[in-house]
């Protein structure tokens, strides 16, 4: 099989001279003014596709920006560090940096299959990244990171019952300005990112930002065969932006963007948690594995997008155009050993069968386009509508590299959809909103292999679905004075159909399409004069034919199912304190109730001796090729759902009498424990994980410098944070402590 390509010398150099320019000097503008430090400064959103403040919004949002966003990505860390940093949010994955999967109030998809549709849809500067491949697109020069709880099947539409994670890139501007940051830590971790705004003159101003990141490979293998070294990685990303203004009635803002990353897949360990318990063995060791096979990933994207908007007076147009493109490759040691049981020695532990297996995309291609048109007059009633057009295709290559076996597997999804919604100010106290969005969603796929003997065809091999929805939402708020209010949101979500190809250890399978209803009741209050921001709500949804992907067992299997009922219920905060002067304090939490309600739904559960607690309705039988007892799943909780989610920053700041500053900023995050699949065993639920951060640092002249030292999982707490289940007890584990320096400079 043809191999995804490594880095381009083309975009190499493109990103090479990004960064050079980035510390090229520039004329260094006179700081901003500072804002008043006594009092929160307002938060601005867009998560009802319109600038409002986020009191104002009847839906519960989580925003992050500035300060916090740098703090948490210190030390080279991927789109996973903001895991558990808002309310309900959690995300994982067993691919490593290319694959993130998103949760939000329980909700979201194990399967790590290339074509995999995800409940939590991600938002890129208004585009969607449907690919789960694309929704790891490293987070730099970024304004703003919004979490918007719940189902949003009316204005974001598709994929969204869960809720949309929405990142929004800093804009061109004239002024001449931006940044260089640079930082350095263990396993010479690197990572050089930094933005400025490009000179044009005239109707044209251009914004250039890159990143690059490092880390050297630091998991030494014990065997001599197989990747001697892994973990580390080179992630290269560049963003370009020309933002075009004739006049007060036109803009155009044109996106390029590329990423490249050549580093190493999920590093799966064979036989690392105790039997009996959840524990990592004795003796184990993060910096050492044990494989015989080869670990290593490749990825290449390209996007680009337009948008353009007119002002005509008492209402907006705005079309957006967007073109995404990737490419990855990924190879691993799936049994994370070495030898099996008919080719000694073998080991750590027992190993049945060897796994090497590899997947790729070639020739994706994701079109889409979105026509808005908004109303701009001020007045009691205000409305937006707009037709919305997706077209995707790809086609995705297996391999098994352990026997002459490729499948490859060509998908095409081609969606529309009208949308509308509304709202009315029956008072300036009581506030109405509603939207109503019909969608078709249409997929094809066909599946061929090189050795159609091995190829579990009798399901098929060619797939055909055509889904059509109506949704909508409906929320009130009253504002109990000009500072609090409360607010009432139903609101439904649709996910269309999904398919799963045949392949060597299961048939093709179909899930139907599923949707959600949910409520939510909510109330957000500035109080303190201006000192204490908080925003709460209470939830509770019901999915109907939710889709699941039942992963692993004893057969191997990777089989697409409808759970008839899923329900779910929960509260969840923010609280923002300036409880004495030069301290911020953040705090967050949630709590979430997870339940499948479907008597009849069942699994194969664990292949390799796992302590089950689920009721066993037909035993492993060896004698008929069953390796895996089936099991009732009724009454479990979601997968990857943990019930309790909590964060907290402080930051302390010490002025000096030139004006400069030092300050102290520390974050922690906690997760309580998750079942890793859908049915419930003692092995893989994995055990509660708490992460903190401590950033210590200087700022001077008036805010344009700042040096800092850095410490990311300061307790270093290891956990198994993830397995594979069809072989042995095989699992994966969070990053250990990472410690490093930082320098920023504005210009």
């Amino acid at each position: 099989m043809k191999r995804a390509s490594s880095v381009r010398a083309p975009r190499r150099a493109v990103l090479a001279a990004s960064l050079a320019a980035l510390s090229f000097p520039v004329l260094a503008q006179d700081a901003a003014p500072q804002p008043d430090k006594n009092v929160l400064q307002s938060v601005v959103i867009t998560a009802e596709r319109r600038v409002e403040n986020i009191k104002d919004v009847p839906n519960a949002v989580s925003a992050i920006s500035g300060e916090k966003l740098d703090v948490l990505a210190s030390g080279g860390q991927d789109v996973r560090f903001l895991s558990g940093r808002v309310p309900s949010l959690n995300i994982e994955s067993s691919f490593g940096r290319a694959f993130p999967r998103f949760y939000i109030r329980g909700y979201g998809n194990t399967d790590f299959r290339l074509n995999a549709s995800q409940p939590v849809s991600l938002v890129y500067d208004d585009v969607v990244q449907e690919n789960p491949i694309l929704k790891g697109f490293p987070v730099f020069d970024v304004r703003s990171v919004e979490v918007i709880a719940g189902p949003q099947g009316t204005l974001f539409g598709r994929n969204t019952p869960a809720g949309v994670v929405k990142f929004e890139s800093v804009k061109p501007s004239k002024r001449q300005d931006g940044y260089l940051s640079l930082s350095w830590g263990q396993h010479n971790t690197a990572s050089a990112e930094g933005a400025f705004n490009l000179p044009l003159g005239g109707d044209w101003s251009a914004r250039l930002s890159a990143q690059v990141q490092h880390r050297d490979d630091w998991v030494k293998n014990t065997q001599s065969t197989g990747t001697q070294e892994t973990e580390g990685y080179n992630d290269r990303a560049v963003r370009l932006q020309a933002l075009y203004e004739p006049s007060k009635t036109f803009s155009a803002l044109f996106n390029v963007h590329n990423r490249e990353l050549k580093g190493s897949p999920r590093l799966f360990r064979a036989n690392i948690i105790k039997p009996g318990t959840n524990d990592l063995v004795d003796g184990f060791d993060p910096a050492r594995m044990s494989i015989d096979g080869i670990n290593e990933q490749q990825l290449s994207a390209t996007g680009g997008s337009a948008r353009l908007k007119w002002n005509l007076g008492d209402v907006t147009l705005h079309a957006i155009t967007g073109i995404e493109t990737v490419q990855p490759f990924s190879r691993g040691d799936i049994d994370g050993g070495f030898g099996n049981a008919g080719k000694l020695p073998m080991g750590p532990g027992f190993i049945p069968f060897s796994v090497e297996t590899s997947d790729a995309l070639r020739g994706h291609r994701q079109l889409s386009q979105e026509l808005r048109l908004e109303s701009a007059a001020t007045g009691a009633l205000r409305w937006q509508g707009g037709l919305y057009l997706f077209d995707e295709r790809y086609t995705m290559e297996g391999k098994d590299h352990l026997s002459p076996l490729t499948t490859s597997s060509e998908q095409t999804n081609k969606a529309w959809a009208v949308f509308g919604s509304v709202n009315y100010d029956l008072s300036s106290r009581f506030k109405l909103r509603g939207g109503l969005r019909y969608t078709q969603d249409k997929k094809d796929l066909l599946t061929t292999s090189t050795n159609t003997a091995r190829l579990q065809s009798q399901a098929g091999t060619r797939a055909h679905t055509d889904d059509a929805k109506w949704n909508w939402d409906a929320s009130a708020s009253y504002a109990l004075d000009k500072d609090s209010n409360v607010y009432a949101r139903f609101a439904t979500g649709f996910r269309a159909s999904s398919i799963q190809p045949a392949a060597e250890f299961n048939p093709q399978s179909l899930a139907k399409p599923e949707d959600v209803r949910s409520f939510e009741l909510g109330a957000k209050s500035e109080f303190w004069d201006r000192r204490a921001r908080l925003s709460a709500a209470a939830f509770s949804y019901v999915i109907k034919n939710q889709q699941l992907t039942a992963v692993g067992g004893g057969n191997n299997a990777n089989r697409l199912i409808n759970a008839k009922q899923t329900q779910g219920h929960g509260l969840e905060f923010n609280l923002e304190l300036l409880p004495v002067e030069n301290l911020l304090l953040t705090l967050g939490g949630s709590y979430n109730s997870t339940r499948f309600k479907d008597g009849a739904l069942q699994v194969e559960a664990c292949g390799n001796g796992c302590t089950l607690r689920d009721p066993i309705i037909t035993p492993a039988n060896p004698a008929v090729f069953k390796f895996s007892p089936t099991v009732l799943i009724d009454g479990n909780s979601l997968p990857n759902a943990p019930k309790w989610v909590g964060n907290i920053t402080a930051r302390y700041t010490i002025p000096t009498a030139d004006g400069n500053e030092f300050y102290v900023y520390t974050d922690w995050a906690y997760r309580s424990k998750v079942s890793f699949f859908l049915y419930d065993s003692v092995e893989y639920t994995g055990k509660s994980l708490t992460e903190g951060g401590l950033r210590a640092g200087y700022v001077w002249n008036n805010g344009k410098y700042e040096a800092a030292a850095f410490v990311r999982n300061i307790t270093n707490q290891v956990r198994v944070t993830g397995g594979i289940d069809f072989n042995n007890l095989t699992g994966f584990i969070n990053d250990p402590r990472s410690v490093g320096v930082q320098f920023k400079a504005l210009f």
